[in-house]
């Protein structure tokens, strides 16, 4: 996606609009008057692990198995543990 300029007044003016395109992707440069900051809005990147990696950090001694119902277990383990793994780096 592209990234868009725009005044803090335009900003204002379409907040909601702004959010939705900043969802879908695209990056929202609002400047400010020449004694104010500019702000940047864009989606945060969540770091997702693959499989493998999980895989790999298991322990050497792990009694898990990888069978049929290994699927519905890593979903269960997913849902009781919704936190982040680290807190998202903010710039």
């Amino acid at each position: 996606m592209g990234t868009i300029r725009i005044t803090e007044a335009e900003a204002i003016r379409d907040i909601a609009g702004l959010l939705a395109r900043a969802y879908k992707g695209e990056e929202i440069v609002i400047e400010g008057d020449k004694a104010s900051a500019t702000v940047v809005l864009r989606p945060t990147v969540i770091p997702r692990r693959s499989i493998e990696e999980c895989i790999a950090l298991m322990p050497v001694d792990s009694a898990a198995a990888i069978d049929e119902d290994f699927g519905s277990d890593v979903a269960a383990a997913v849902t009781a543990h919704r936190e982040p793994l680290t807190p998202p780096a903010w710039d």
